[in-house]
């Protein structure tokens, strides 16, 4: 039985690790990267020195709902043919998996929180909120790879069982149609960040800012999946997985950002360098019940270390069973780095009323380490182009729309059941309201359209059947801001 954790990606915008959309006005507009309001602290620090002079404050909610699903499919799971076994002179037909496993990401509302003050040439920006992922997963009907798996090593051990003893009666071969799997996995992610960047005005054109952002990770990944024979055939537990593990760190990301500014044109960078994230485990659960036979590797790992228990696992439950329980071992370390982010942006403000903005970003994954360097299955980093318009109805009302396409670089090997991603369009649109000349309002809506991705394999999941997984998405955010000049 495989062991591998629920990787809760983003329900917001940005690459695989990491957010772009703190501020109401990327929901409503995406491009941000050539602005000189307040969402500038995160998007453009160097352009902060061509904003409000004096005091801003910006703080902004967002509600994200997403749908992570997995559509499995394996023709005759589990058969032997005629002749193959002789437990099985007919052979046996085995049976048809087809089924969708939904998850439910969600988060509760996401706030982030910013702020500039600008005086002369110079400027200082912070922004606080969810850099990272930010969200809850949840599959109620399990996952494939855990659930298709149980349903192997019951038949496998039944058949072998069978084997040792075929004259006793109490030696049943035990197929998927003699018991139900109670069975629940999901996981936790977030990233948290605050940021801070000074900004000057080096000439009357060009100016650069500094800065650095502090991110601290916390995640856990829980699961269990239980097989237990139907009533009339005894309810006895054939199987128990049992997985709960905490992780935590600590990261530093340095960054840095240019701005041009002459008449209508504006044009920006921005790069963010990686950022380092070696979580450890916290382990309160790791144990697996197999026909009444426990392994508490949790326990055993606590008494004769991490070292010698895989060792011992990978002699019983072979070599890749025990690569895939290191991660989830107590105290070892596992890296979800935050890649490098490089942003280019052009603005242009075509009258005083309508500005438009187009920039591309580049998130450096292949160069950021995961979890068993699932990186280097990535075919390049991700790419992003976003372009934005927005204009002024008068000096009250703003309306504005984006759009945003992402190209992740997505392979067979890199897509799991635990953790997956679909190349996508998002379009947002919305609003803003000049309440007053210190107070405006702000409020967003923005959906992402996922390509499918169908993993097929020879091989499903290393067993002898061939079988394919489809992985779907849907993603919807609502958000609401206030920004206030002092």
């Amino acid at each position: 039985m495989a062991l591998t954790a629920i990787m809760v990606g983003t329900a917001q915008a940005g690459g695989l690790m990491t957010n772009t959309n703190y501020h109401i006005a990327f929901d409503r507009m995406m491009a941000r990267s050539a602005t000189f309001d307040v969402d500038a602290a995160f998007s453009n620090p160097a352009g902060t020195v061509w904003g409000h002079e004096g005091w801003q404050l910006s703080l902004n909610f967002q509600k994200p709902w997403q749908n992570r699903d997995i559509t499995t499919t394996v023709p005759n799971y589990l058969a032997v043919p005629a002749g193959a076994n002789p437990l099985f002179p007919n052979g046996y037909a085995g049976v048809n998996i087809d089924k969708k496993y939904n998850g439910v990401a969600s988060a509760p509302i996401v706030p982030a929180l910013f702020a500039t003050y600008k005086k002369d040439r110079w400027a200082v920006s912070a922004m606080i909120g969810i850099v990272g992922s930010g969200g809850f997963v949840q599959y109620d009907d399990g996952i494939p790879m855990f659930n298709l798996m149980t349903m192997g090593k019951i038949f496998e051990a039944s058949v072998k069982a069978k084997a040792a003893a075929p004259a006793d009666p109490t030696k049943v071969i035990v197929t998927p149609d003699m018991y139900n799997i109670d069975t629940q996995v999901k996981g936790k992610q977030y990233i948290y960040g605050a940021q801070v960047n000074f900004a000057y005005k080096i000439t009357d054109e060009f100016s650069a800012a500094v800065g650095l952002r502090a991110n601290y990770y916390d995640g856990y990944n829980r699961g269990y999946v239980t097989a237990t024979t139907l009533p009339g055939l005894g309810s006895q537990q054939l199987m128990d997985l049992q997985l709960d593990v905490t992780q935590r760190a600590f990261g530093i990301c340095p960054i840095i950002s240019v701005n041009y500014h002459k008449g209508p044109l504006t044009l920006t960078a921005r790069y963010e360098f990686r950022t380092k994230i070696n979580t450890k485990n916290s382990t309160d659960a790791l144990s697996v019940t197999m026909m009444g036979q426990k392994t508490d590797i949790k326990a055993t790992a606590e008494q004769i270390g991490n070292e010698k228990t895989l060792a011992a696992l990978a002699a019983s439950m072979g070599t890749e069973m025990a690569s895939k329980i290191k991660n989830y071992m107590p105290d070892e370390y596992v890296r979800y780095d935050m890649p490098a982010l490089f942003v280019a942006a052009v603005g242009y403000e075509f009258s005083p009323k309508l500005r438009g903005t187009l920039e591309y970003h580049f998130f450096d994954d292949k160069n950021a380490q995961m979890a068993d360097d699932r990186q280097k299955e990535l075919k390049h980093g991700t790419h992003e182009i976003l372009a934005g318009i927005e204009y002024d109805i008068n000096d009250k009302f703003t309306i504005s729309c984006g759009g945003q396409r992402t190209d992740y670089g997505l392979s067979d090997g890199y897509q799991q059941n635990t953790s997956f991603a679909c190349d996508s369009y998002s379009i947002g649109l919305g609003g803003a309201w000049n309440i007053n000349e210190k107070i405006r309002l702000n409020a967003g809506y923005f959906c992402t359209i996922y390509s499918d991705y169908t993993h097929e394999q020879a091989k499903y999941l290393g067993t002898d059947y061939s079988g394919k997984d489809v992985y779907s998405r849907t993603n919807h955010v609502i958000g609401l801001g206030i920004d206030y000049k002092f």
